[in-house]
């Protein structure tokens, strides 16, 4: 008997996946549970629906990623601190710090996506990868500089 499974199930498959299981397990334990429905031809099709249309928006935000890192690939931020003598700074440059400067100039990029390898700590001009997708990243370069 072919189900909808409204939610995950175990050994069976993920939520919104149609699954050929025995009709004694369906009716007695899927169905009866909500874990899942009985497939009918219009529950399949809206099924393949909403997937067309969530791998199409999908394929829009990686573009829109695309053309974000394409743009801001290289291009140079200035991230003002408090610094002390000999351009030491107080405290560290967060990513944080980063993505404030990068929303400054117009450009919307979260926090948990620049990866700093190190703390900066000192003031400069250092290089820092934005990681805005899985398998779409950008170089920037950031400019420290004490308030």
């Amino acid at each position: 008997m072919k189900v909808v499974l409204l939610q995950d199930v175990k050994g069976q498959g993920k939520k919104g996946e149609v699954v050929e299981v025995n009709e004694g397990y369906a009716r007695n334990f899927l169905i009866k549970k909500g874990m899942a429905e009985v497939a009918t031809a219009t529950k399949i099709n809206d099924i393949n629906q909403k997937k067309a249309a969530a791998d199409f928006h999908h394929a829009e935000e990686v573009k829109a990623t695309k053309a974000l890192a394409a743009e801001i690939s290289g291009k140079n931020f200035t991230v003002k601190i408090k610094a002390g003598q000999g351009g030491k700074v107080f405290g560290s440059v967060t990513g944080a710090n980063i993505a404030d400067a990068l929303q400054a100039a117009g450009y919307k990029v979260d926090k948990k996506k620049v990866v700093l390898t190190q703390p900066i700590k000192t003031v400069g001009v250092y290089d820092v990868d934005l990681k805005l997708m899985e398998g779409i990243s950008a170089k920037i370069k950031v400019t420290v500089e004490a308030e």
